[in-house]
């Protein structure tokens, strides 16, 4: 895997040329040829749930409030950026800052996810006050350890800044553990048939609950 930057995304391009080019003579119903997997990891999944995030929501004058998912820069106000967020009331909730025209504070909420919008269907808690439960990852453990050596990881975590699913990434005990909004197990299996198994961790923002 020692050429694994070079190699990923032609190898993944190729892949797609092979498959059209082995189903040339099969077409799917509407008559054009069937394509397999997508060039870019799925961005816009819907949650089948209600499900929980933990952030800051942030609102500036004359904007809908977002929640911010990813990391948030210690600056007075935050900048951060993240999906809108309904039914959102600054009325109802404690804890909150505002100053150069920006309202935000951090909160453990609970609502609905279509893929791009989150709303709230629970009241919202502060995040000081709430107890999150323990949900360890197995990928931690040194027992667990990835195979896959540092240098490669973060050709890997170059390789995949800018691609709109990814909040951030970091490498840690032999994985590249990537951070997005939501994955309901669409967004591993892209990484792993891109990179292998045990190789990129995907990490969801948003946990489903029930």
């Amino acid at each position: 895997m020692t050429h694994l930057r070079s190699f990923t995304r032609a190898a993944a391009v190729m892949l797609l040329i092979t498959a059209l080019a082995g189903c040339a003579g099969a077409e799917s119903p509407g008559g054009s040829p069937s394509i397999v997997g997508p060039e870019e990891p799925p961005t816009a999944i819907p949650a089948d749930g209600e499900v929980l995030g933990i952030g800051t929501v942030l609102q500036k004058d004359g904007d809908d409030p977002q929640l911010c998912l990813g990391a948030v820069a210690e600056s007075y106000p935050p900048p951060c950026g993240g999906p809108p967020i309904s039914g959102w009331d600054w009325a109802t909730v404690d804890g909150e800052e505002s100053a150069s025209g920006v309202t935000w504070g951090t909160y453990a909420v609970q609502g609905t996810w279509d893929g791009a919008r989150f709303t709230v269907t629970q009241p919202p808690i502060m995040l000081a006050l709430y107890d999150a439960m323990a949900n360890p990852d197995p990928r931690d453990d040194p027992a667990n350890a990835g195979a896959t050596d540092e240098g490669e990881l973060l050709e890997i975590q170059e390789e995949l800044q800018g691609d709109a699913a990814v909040l951030g990434s970091y490498p840690s005990n032999g994985y590249l553990f990537v951070d997005v909004i939501y994955d309901d197990g669409q967004i591993q299996r892209y990484m792993d048939e891109i990179y292998g198994e045990n190789v990129v961790a995907v990490r969801s923002a948003l946990r489903d609950l029930g």
